[in-house]
């Protein structure tokens, strides 16, 4: 791309009943999106309204999955690069100027872009975050159909680092994380036995216990008292319901019941 070529870039949020939530989200990102998208799955509140009222494109699409509905909102887009949060995540001030900064092309191209998010739980923000793809250009990529996990397909393309944090205020309650976790392993599960991934129980017994390992004592959990030991430990139930859900998934596979 020419340095001289000016950037634009659509900002793409898929909504549904986030009335208490969107409105930060959108607000978040005005400084540096040339529009914002939001694809609505079929709010019952006020999801829609307060949307419109900040000035957002929205377009209504029935819930088809994750990955099927990023890709509606890329197509919705009028800009190639794309830049997809959710309801529950904004854009910090550094994150703002760097995306500012790359669009005056003071910053080197790629097809896709890592950004820094973290977390937050029971009032905690977590010192440890991840890396995830969240911008990329249309033209050259889209996201991968996966039912989990989903973003920008990276097999032959650039990847690039924007400075800044994406900040993911998703905690609400245990219950709803606890709701949310069983929600996503139903789907880890499902994607390890489309890959024809074998259970183990191997992976059972210590997949958990590495988790916990990771989350607790490597990524310095300890420091944040209750909160981080309940995070580590939810992450470690995460892992035992993925594989005893794959267990279940191949049982039923292998015996020919449908389910």
């Amino acid at each position: 791309m020419d340095h001289s070529e000016v950037k634009r870039i659509s900002v793409t949020i898929i909504a549904q009943n986030e009335e208490q939530r969107i409105a930060k989200a959108v607000v978040s990102c005005q400084d540096f999106a040339d529009e914002i998208v939001v694809i609505d799955g079929g709010s019952k509140d006020a999801t829609v309204e307060i949307a419109e009222s900040l000035g957002c494109k929205v377009f209504f699409n029935p819930w088809p999955g994750f990955a099927k509905q990023r890709n509606f909102a890329a197509e919705k887009a009028t800009h190639d690069w794309i830049f997809f949060i959710d309801t529950d995540e904004f854009a910090n001030e550094e994150l703002k100027n760097s995306i500012k900064q790359w669009k005056a092309g003071k910053t080197a191209d790629a097809d896709i872009y890592n950004i820094y998010r973290i977390g937050n739980f029971m009032g905690k923000w977590l010192d440890k975050g991840e890396h995830l793809p969240r911008m990329y250009n249309r033209k050259v990529t889209s996201i991968k159909e996966t039912e989990v996990h989903e973003g920008p397909e990276p097999e032959g393309r650039k990847i690039g680092f924007m400075p800044g944090i994406l900040w993911h205020d998703g905690y609400r309650s245990i219950d709803d994380h606890v709701i949310r976790f069983n929600k996503y392993t139903a789907l880890e599960a499902q994607k390890a036995l489309s890959s024809n991934q074998s259970f183990s129980l191997m992976r059972l017994l210590f997949r958990p216990v590495l988790r916990f390992g990771q989350k607790y004592f490597v990524h310095g959990l300890f420091k944040k008292g209750l909160a981080g030991l309940t995070v580590a430990t939810l992450w470690a139930y995460y892992e035992y319901l993925t594989q005893i859900k794959l267990y279940e998934l191949k049982r039923v596979q292998n015996s020919g019941v449908a389910e």
